[in-house]
């Protein structure tokens, strides 16, 4: 069975909001409908988002480091919240795998909301209807777009390339060549959920200076250094000269 999925790169994560930011623009104005936006710019600002990056700050000081987290609904392929959900609004599509809501049939009672232990799904204020990720379906679904457009609002607008989306039960697909190549895993696996989305792990890279590197090659220093230079009995340069 196909499982379509994001692959996202902790890597090469920069934080930027531009899958955020893509992915409100899509869904708010497609097939999800309008998501909530109060007080953007408020003292107290609230919204329904898909997708959002939590940033962290790792290690203890001064060795510390910024991971960069993005999270949304991971589609998992025994996904929790489709059991518990009372009007059947929660279902998991079995042509790709996605994890997808029926808004005609969701009665906002946070169901689903409470059995998802990533905290995938927000109640949206206005609607009071359960939104989550849904991979942009209408998108990968829609036969006018070029099939290199046919991919989630998010994995398009990354500016660093560090969202793939595939097949992962594809074995030559490019998420599934991530996962194996790179040491992909899954988030929380205990839970027996087996979300599809996958993480590549970050990578510590070692940078070897060598001595010489330490000075900028342009530096007035190390020319002044082969210089000759006055003894220390002897007048510099400034003493006898009249600038």
């Amino acid at each position: 069975m196909t499982q379509m999925a994001l692959v996202i790169d902790l890597n090469v994560c920069v934080g930027c909001q531009a899958c955020v930011t893509s992915c409100k623009s899509w869904n708010t104005s497609g097939a999800a409908g309008t998501l909530a936006d109060d007080r953007p710019y408020g003292e107290d600002p609230t919204g329904t988002f898909f997708n959002r990056v939590q940033t962290y700050e790792v290690g203890r000081f001064p060795a510390t480091d910024t991971v960069h987290f993005p999270k949304s609904c991971l589609h998992c392929e025994e996904p929790p919240c489709v059991p518990v959900c009372p009007t059947g609004a929660s279902y998991k599509r079995a042509s790709d795998g996605l994890v997808l809501v029926d808004y005609d049939k969701c009665i906002g009672c946070n169901y689903c909301a409470w059995a998802c232990p990533y905290g995938a799904r927000e109640l949206d204020e206005h609607r009071k209807e359960m939104s989550k990720c849904t991979l942009c379906a209408d998108r990968i679904d829609n036969q006018s777009l070029p099939p290199e457009d046919r991919q989630p609002a998010c994995v398009m607008a990354c500016p660093t390339s560090a969202r793939l989306f595939g097949d992962i039960h594809d074995p030559e697909s490019v998420v599934s060549v991530a996962i194996r190549e790179q040491g992909g895993y899954q988030l929380m696996p205990e839970w027996g959920t087996k979300p599809s989305n996958h993480y590549l792990p970050r990578r510590k890279v070692e940078i070897k200076l060598h001595e010489d590197e330490l000075e900028r090659i342009e530096n007035p220093l190390r020319v002044d250094g082969k210089l000759p230079k006055p003894a220390l009995h002897e007048p510099s340069l400034d003493d006898v000269t009249s600038w």
